[in-house]
């Protein structure tokens, strides 16, 4: 599959597949805030919130191990994901006052 084909799949994936946003109970809040003390905590936080959408969005392990394989030697598939922890660190930068 083309590069330019599997971006605008992903993106087509991001922007309206169903996601579910109903926290179980026994589901641990990975995020209370978006508060942190340092910004390389902001930037781990930036980083997990990435990690769990995507587990949000694709639940089968399978699949996930698959696309993996996929993108791992790829560097413009590595470079979009670096892009989504930089909006997400943003994002974070401002909630803590760029730690000022």
């Amino acid at each position: 599959m083309e590069k330019a084909l599997k971006l605008i799949l992903l993106s087509s994936v991001l922007t309206v597949a169903p996601v579910s946003v109903a926290v179980a109970e026994e589901q641990m809040d990975y995020m209370p805030s978006l508060i942190t003390k340092t910004p390389l905590e902001g930037r781990m936080l930036a980083i997990k919130i990435v990690r769990k959408t995507i587990g949000t969005i694709q639940r089968s392990s399978e699949i996930k191990a698959k696309v993996r394989q996929d993108y791992q030697d790829d560097a413009e598939l590595l470079m979009r994901a670096a892009e989504l922890v930089a909006i997400e660190f943003k994002t974070i930068a401002i909630a803590n006052n760029y730690w000022r």
